[in-house]
């Protein structure tokens, strides 16, 4: 902080000491440290967690007199001491998740040794530790708080999936995007990753594993179908597109991270006069990853080759009288409860800007989304093959 900031903080336009200012800053202050050092107490009891994982495996596997203590006899043995010398938080169940989280995430070690002088042979560095050396164990703690970005929270959900790739997905985006457990739940509830992967091809699908969503396109950010239940409509046919529009401007931050990177709102009910005839567009966003506007119509039956010739004319709209130059075109999405794949490819020319997806007022059947992945990736393993 420059020495003018900080004058701006403590003094007012009349020159006067800002006590509220000052008072603000205190608060500020704490409540970061606060949030800081929570932050390292919970990553300090990630790195525990996974060495103690680490010391189990080992001991199953390399012990020569274990005296028959191996497995749930093992586990339930260690959860009678550690529970009478430390206290709660060693069940036989919370020692069984500190090893599969090692097991998970054994591949660190690989990573920690190539950063540092000490052995990467697993059994000699757990030799050094069991011996009580302080100084490795001290160097094994600095090297792997620098790969740990979590809280023991989210990995405890994370473990939970079974797909290594879509695990590690969900690992990537939830720091990236600073997810807590609660959003961390929601994503993997609504299925993002089948969501994602189902509109992308077999390259863009292997990203998401290895770096996560990346926006450089327009089909970078469609999802399909868009998951709507954080807005509490029932499933009937009695509301309106009016109705839907309210609920989603009502919930517009939830609506926001459910399309994704880079979004921003700009307005609904956007009016043009073109001919003496106005006409609106239900909801308007920028996306400033891909610079670009993105309009939304929204359509609460069946999607008709009028609404695309309609979101057409809006998109030809914008890029010849809204968008700068320096901008990339606009993309025009249609949200609708029904779609047909085959209308909206025969309605529309294949450079067109436009997409339909449809959407869903309540949490879609992960097992579902699953069959539908794998039957694409059966299909474009086919393709391959002629």
């Amino acid at each position: 902080m420059t020495n003018n900031e900080t004058y701006n903080i403590f003094y007012g336009e009349n020159k006067e000491i800002n006590f509220d200012s000052l008072v603000h800053l205190l608060e500020q202050t704490h409540n970061e440290l606060q949030k800081q050092a929570a932050k390292s107490i919970d990553i300090s009891l990630v790195i525990r967690n996974w060495l103690f994982g680490w010391y189990i495996e080992e001991f199953e596997k390399g012990s020569t007199n274990r005296s028959g203590l191996y497995g749930k006899k093992l586990l339930l043995k260690l959860s009678e001491e550690l529970t009478k010398r430390l206290g709660k938080g060693f069940s036989r169940r919370s020692l069984d998740q500190f090893r599969q989280f090692y097991v998970c995430y054994k591949e660190i070690w690989r990573t920690v040794s190539a950063k540092s002088s000490f052995c990467a042979d697993d059994k000699n560095k757990y030799a050094q530790v069991v011996k009580h050396d302080s100084i490795e164990l001290e160097k094994i703690l600095y090297k792997l708080s620098e790969q740990f970005k979590l809280g023991w929270s989210h990995y405890v959900r994370l473990l939970s999936i079974r797909n290594k790739k879509e695990c590690k997905f969900y690992e990537i985006e939830t720091i990236n995007n600073n997810w807590s457990v609660r959003e961390l739940e929601r994503q993997i509830a609504s299925s993002l990753y089948e969501r994602l992967a189902l509109s992308r091809n077999d390259e863009k699908v292997r990203e998401l594993s290895e770096i996560g969503q990346l926006v450089s396109s327009p089909e970078d950010i469609l999802k399909n179908p868009y998951i709507l239940e954080f807005l509490n409509l029932a499933e009937h046919p009695h509301y309106t597109e009016h109705e839907l529009e309210i609920a989603i401007i009502d919930k517009i931050e939830h609506f926001l991270l459910e399309l994704g990177k880079g979004f921003l709102f700009e307005a609904r009910q956007k009016r043009f006069t073109f001919d003496d005839d106005h006409f609106y567009v239900d909801l308007v966003f920028y996306n400033r990853l891909l610079r670009s506007y993105v309009l939304i119509d929204l359509k609460r039956d069946k999607l008709t080759h009028q609404d695309l010739g309609q979101m057409q004319m809006y998109v030809n709209y914008f890029d010849r009288f809204i968008k700068k130059e320096y901008e990339a075109p606009t993309i025009g999405i249609l949200l609708c409860h029904r779609k047909n794949d085959a209308l909206v490819e025969l309605t529309l020319p294949k450079e067109a800007n436009i997409h339909a997806s449809e959407y869903q007022l309540y949490l879609p059947s992960k097992d579902e989304l699953k069959r539908q992945l794998e039957e694409v990736q059966k299909d474009s393993e086919s393709e391959n093959e002629l």
